[in-house]
């Protein structure tokens, strides 16, 4: 397996060369990719760096973390990597834990890995709290919008993909910022992709986070609820219509008419001085009842149907099957 380190650039010249110098010989090449930093990280790289696995990628403005991430996800596509891994250039993400990231990819149980803050409460201790809380919160939101019940810390930026999967995907349609690790969970859980977490402690030293959260808060939230409703189209409308389907149809329409109906009478009673009888108390209190045991059986229906079978395994079968007419790209070596 070719492994590769996807390393984007920006502000990041204190911290950078201790991480390309703390990168394993197991890999193979690594791209640092210079987001138009104004401190000139690329430069930076290229002056000081002894190592020849690095090449130095520049883009002509700054994209995000997820542009330069997709940058060198191109690049490891075009020269035929296996797997890349990214690690942030700040310190932050440790090199030597990139074995474990990798390993589930090497042996077939997952197509993608992303480190995991949460698992231990020792690996808690550096976080702040309203990062912890904000953090937690966003997991679950994530867990809805993107169908992974399995996985939590969505935004950790520590992953590991197979480049075959990377192919199935509309990289240049991925979110470029701060998004971009939430929508790389979306767009993964439409090809049902496995995700799997790994354990990492949280390191936290003296950067400055560019996320103001006033700013991008309702952002999220709009861009979380359009993944939901995408997501939802697609694995119970569009390429299935199962019992998950029928629990959600018919939850909404029993909770939204019991309401409805239930509504009105109250307000022509308020309007007409005449209470409700007890038979039109139930004929709006049963619906909602039976409606939220749908929705709550649709929940654990999706909760369930968690991909579980790695794709990469799929993509290798159907890339060395000579009647397979598999399309090109990066083939999943065994």
């Amino acid at each position: 397996m070719r492994i590769a380190v996807a390393i984007p650039c920006y502000r990041v010249t204190q911290q950078v060369m201790g991480v390309i110098e703390a990168i394993g010989p197991e890999v193979e090449a690594i791209y640092a990719v210079d987001d138009a930093c104004p401190e000139g990280s690329g430069r930076f790289i290229e002056q000081h760096n002894r190592d020849p696995r690095v090449r130095v990628l520049y883009n002509s403005e700054n994209y995000g973390v997820g542009g330069a991430v997709i940058r060198a996800y191109h690049a490891a596509m075009n020269d035929r990597m296996d797997i890349i891994v990214k690690i942030d250039g700040d310190g932050q993400m440790d090199p030597s834990l990139l074995p474990l990231f990798v390993r589930p990819l090497l042996e077939g149980r997952a197509d993608y890995t992303k480190g995991n803050r949460f698992f231990r409460p020792e690996s808690m201790q550096g976080m702040p709290p309203v990062r912890l809380f904000g953090n937690a919160v966003l997991s679950f939101v994530t867990k809805l919008s993107c169908g992974y019940w399995n996985v939590m810390d969505p935004t950790n930026g520590y992953t590991a993909i197979r480049t075959c999967v990377l192919a199935e995907l509309p990289l240049d349609k991925l979110e470029q910022r701060f998004f971009f690790e939430t929508d790389m969970l979306f767009r993964l859980n439409t090809v049902r992709a496995v995700v799997k977490d790994v354990p990492m402690d949280s390191v936290y030293a003296n950067e400055r986070s560019n996320l103001k959260i006033s700013r991008v808060l309702p952002e999220f939230l709009g861009k979380h609820l359009s993944r939901l409703g995408r997501r939802y189209v697609y694995n119970y409308l569009v390429r299935d219509f199962n019992v998950g389907t029928l629990y959600s149809l018919f939850g909404a329409l029993l909770l939204g008419g019991g309401a409805l109906f239930g509504l009105w009478h109250w307000v022509t009673g308020i309007v007409q001085d005449q209470p409700a009888t007890s038979g039109t108390v139930m004929l709006a209190a049963l619906p909602v009842f039976i409606g939220v045991q749908c929705l709550i059986a649709f929940l654990h229906h999706d909760v369930s149907n968690v991909p579980s079978e790695p794709l990469s395994l799929f993509l290798q079968d159907a890339h060395i099957s000579p009647s397979s007419g598999a399309r090109a790209g990066a083939p999943c070596n065994s």
